[in-house]
């Protein structure tokens, strides 16, 4: 019979710890759940004993060994007491056991020939319904147990598996296609960004590509706000911790804030955006007629992550938001929802990331007790997000309990062009701040009226988005985008002084041009070009010079041939605007 792939990478989850319990009988179990693509079982293994990549090929061999046994998954319900015998020489079941007696949840146990595991399943119904070629070993980690720094650290084995061999093979070809889109690999080869041990993990320094390329998307984000109704506001990069008290967010980030000692106060290194922007929004009388007020700010707050969670641009401490924030009333919601709709589809399709992209409402769970604000205010702004949502003709599923307690939020996940998902744009309705920081504007009837804020941000943050972009471009980023846009390669030296000519015009035209005139071979400064991943480069010799023409060439599509100077401007100038 078919499985759902979860039961499948649950069982091979198992019979990984069989494998195991074979090499080393005295190993201690921790817990060994399916993950989104495969399993991982976390061991810790006896004095003595430990395994290595090198073992995988005979742990896989042992594992397709039991496969091979159609061995019966057979489930049996026990007390407490029993699986606490069962189990007696093992802490991390016996901890288990404890919580699930506490909870009145039944406690179940699965045996696989000789192999018994805590486990409350659900499995296949023997091993011999797995494909023998469907999985793989991933890699080893450290574990701690229940991700607690406290307790015992363990093995983390992970695996692999899929449908079939097919599926299994395509899945690593797609992780060796992204290790060799790795944006922290290519920003190093094609200098974007630095990452020094100086100025700290999570920290990185744009080098001048990389700062080009950053601020281009920043612009772009800007050019699709300014005749939308957006105020460009600024805020400082610290506030008094009676901010975050304030906020909430003193209380939310706890140990990831950053704390500045001042001569006379207590500052805190910004986490969040919204509350400087709830203080600017305060320092005015608004009325009804004033809304919706909307500000926008692409502004870094930072947050003291974990060493071991940093990564590239994708996981920093530094993290520049392209944040908005619009103060409106409930019956402004939908307007202003499909406003910034517009804005995130336009975005992404210049980005070529509109394909398969879907959306989660997010609405709240039956438990309403958790979230800030009245039944009418959540049926309201429930509705209108998902009216927007509908009149904008988007992908969106409904998903129950995913609200944030201060509101309803639509988060958008796009695929790029390995097939990877990453969440991204987010509108979020907040209920929470305006009540925190007591906000209001005069209504029609002269009566101070609770606004609400619409947190929205288009890229997310502009490190993260541009490491996904890295990748998704695999370092060929559009003409638009590109750092350098055009190599120009005199042939000889005679034919330099043309070249600097070209150069000239082409950087008159804000085109990013470079004149390589470097001592070495033609092909070698070819070469450079293509590894440099620049869109196109102009080959100049004797033929050019006389005729005053270029003969270009590009990256995609090989060469173009001769142009003129004219010719060549007006090619330029139509790819150097970002369009779908």
């Amino acid at each position: 019979m078919p499985y759902d792939l979860s039961t499948v990478r649950h069982s091979l989850a198992h019979i990984l710890a069989m494998a195991i319990l074979k090499r080393d009988p005295g190993a201690t179990l921790g817990t060994g759940p399916s993950t989104e693509d495969g399993f991982f079982y976390d061991i810790l293994f006896s004095e003595g004993q430990n395994v290595s990549p090198d073992d995988f090929k005979s742990i896989i061999e042992d594992m397709r060994s039991i496969v091979k046994k159609k061995l019966p998954f057979v489930q049996r319900l026990l007390t407490a007491d029993e699986a606490r015998e069962l189990f007696k020489k093992n802490p991390f079941k016996l901890e288990i056991i404890g919580e699930a007696e506490s909870r009145g949840e039944d406690i179940t146990i699965f045996e696989t020939g000789d192999f018994v595991d805590l486990c409350a399943g659900p499995h296949v119904e023997n091993t011999g319904d797995i494909d023998l070629l469907s999985f793989s070993l991933k890699g080893l980690a450290g574990a701690y147990w229940r991700g607690d720094e406290q307790n015992p650290m363990l093995v983390r084995i992970s695996g692999f598996a899929f449908e079939n061999k097919s599926a299994l093979v395509a899945h690593l070809a797609l992780l060796e296609e992204a290790k060799k889109r790795d944006h922290r690999k290519l920003g190093k080869e094609l200098n974007l960004f630095t990452i020094s041990p100086l100025v700290g993990a999570g920290l990185p320094l744009m080098q001048p590509k990389g700062m080009i390329i950053r601020q281009k998307i920043e612009d772009l984000l800007w050019k699709l706000h300014e005749d939308k109704g957006y105020s460009r506001v600024w805020t400082p990069h610290i506030a008094k911790e009676e901010l975050y008290v304030t906020s909430g967010h003193a209380a939310k980030f706890g140990d990831e804030l950053f704390r500045v000692t001042g001569k006379e106060e207590q500052f805190i290194m910004k986490p969040m955006n919204c509350p400087h922007h709830m203080q600017i929004f305060a320092d005015n009388r608004f009325s009804y007629r004033d809304l919706p007020v909307r500000y926008f700010e692409p502004a870094t707050v930072y947050r003291d992550e974990k060493s071991g969670q940093l990564g590239g641009l994708t996981r920093v401490r530094a993290i520049t938001q392209d944040d908005g924030h619009l103060f409106c009333r409930v019956s402004q919601i939908k307007e202003e929802v499909s406003t910034i709709v517009s804005i995130i589809r336009e975005f992404y399709t210049i980005f070529g990331l509109m394909d398969g992209y879907w959306v989660s409402l997010s609405v709240r769970g039956e438990d309403k007790e958790k979230y800030l604000g009245s039944d009418e205010a959540w049926d309201n702004a429930e509705s209108a997000l998902e009216n927007a949502a509908k009149e904008n003709d988007l992908n969106y599923r409904r998903v129950e309990g995913e609200a944030a307690f201060y509101g309803p939020k639509l988060d958008f996940m796009f695929k790029d062009a390995i097939g990877r998902e990453w969440q991204l744009a987010t509108i979020q309705c907040d209920f929470n701040l305006p009540e925190r920081f007591d906000l209001s504007f005069t209504n029609e009837e002269g009566v101070a009226e609770r606004p609400v804020v619409i947190h929205r941000a288009i890229s997310g943050s502009l490190e993260r988005f541009m490491g996904i972009m890295i990748e998704h471009y695999a370092g060929a980023f559009p003409f638009w985008l590109s750092p350098v846009q055009v190599d120009i390669l005199p042939i000889g030296e005679a034919h330099q002084a043309y070249g600097a000519e070209v150069t000239t015009l082409l950087k008159k035209a804000g085109i990013r041009t470079e004149l390589h005139a470097e001592n070495e071979s033609l092909g070698k400064r070819i070469r450079n070009a293509k590894v440099g991943k620049v869109p196109y480069y102009i080959v100049l010799g004797d033929a050019e010079v006389t005729s005053q023409t270029v003969t270009l060439e590009s990256r995609t599509d090989g060469k173009i041939g001769e142009l003129s100077h004219d010719d060549l401007l007006t090619r330029f100038a139509k790819e150097n605007i970002p369009a779908a």
